[in-house]
């Protein structure tokens, strides 16, 4: 039995670390990154490590998934530290987080953060973020691990 996909959607900065928490560890090719000015939109494709599925697969609770992300009203996309000019680099998403503008105003800035201190920065409007699983799962070569 196919497990159900993945649907997810942020509009506060509460339901972004949700996403976050869903997409840590990730893995994608630079290349896969792509801010589209004129739709001001921001999309990725990565391969997220299912987390919510620790003891099911033939691998032993190791498994991954083709996901899209994309995140609407941004206003600017900026890069620090990611080689741009190797597209086929492999990046490893650590988090995803929000820094408001301030008072009521919804505009903020959110940041991807990778390992080896690669960065995002989307100026965004709002926080507008949907995550979808795009593939089935298969197994993932090792379990991600974190220094305690």
């Amino acid at each position: 039995m196919k497990p159900p996909e993945l649907v997810l959607s942020a509009e506060d900065a509460e339901d972004l670390e949700i996403i976050s928490a869903r997409l840590q560890d990730a893995v994608g090719q630079i290349k896969d990154f792509v801010y589209l000015p004129k739709k001001r939109r921001f999309v990725a494709l990565l391969n997220r490590f299912e987390w919510e599925r620790p003891e099911k697969g033939r691998s032993g609770g190791n498994l991954r998934v083709r996901s899209g992300l994309h995140f609407d009203d941004v206003l600017s996309a900026k890069s620090k530290n990611l080689k741009l000019g190797a597209p086929g680099a492999v990046v490893s998403l650590l988090a995803i987080s929000f820094a408001p503008k301030g008072g009521e105003d919804t505009a903020g800035v959110i940041e991807l953060t990778f390992s080896g201190g690669g960065a995002i920065r989307l100026e965004v409007e709002c926080i507008a973020a949907h995550l979808k699983d795009v593939g089935g799962s298969w197994a993932a070569r090792g379990r991600p691990a974190h220094e305690s």
